[in-house]
């Protein structure tokens, strides 16, 4: 049975601690991206990562990309939504089933 890990500023994700995620408050891209890479080889099976740090850990979330664990997916910080996370999932989407059903122009 895979975790579920949530990598973040602490004021973004101690929420989830409240679903029973693992929360992993970071301050810097460098230890997300340790706690990133901890996670993935440690039974985590989705892997909820605030979209700053998505975005200054592009490369170390692209490996991931690929595979089918752990799912990686970022999420709005309470600061700001920078949309990475939308983006995202249309990319999954129109590879998935070949086309943008859900955020395509109507």
């Amino acid at each position: 049975m895979y975790s579920i890990g949530v990598i973040g500023d602490y004021d973004s994700i101690c929420g989830f601690s409240a679903l029973g995620f693992d929360i992993f408050p970071v301050e810097s891209a460098e230890r997300a991206r340790k706690e990133l890479r901890a996670l993935a080889g440690g039974g985590y099976g989705i892997i909820y990562i605030t979209e700053p740090f998505v975005e200054e850990l592009e490369a170390d979330c692209a490996l991931y990309e690929e595979r089918p664990v752990p799912c990686v997916i970022p999420i709005p910080a309470c600061t700001a939504a920078l949309g990475a996370g939308e983006a995202r999932l249309k990319r999954y989407v129109e590879r998935a089933v070949g086309s943008d059903i859900i955020f395509g122009e109507q």
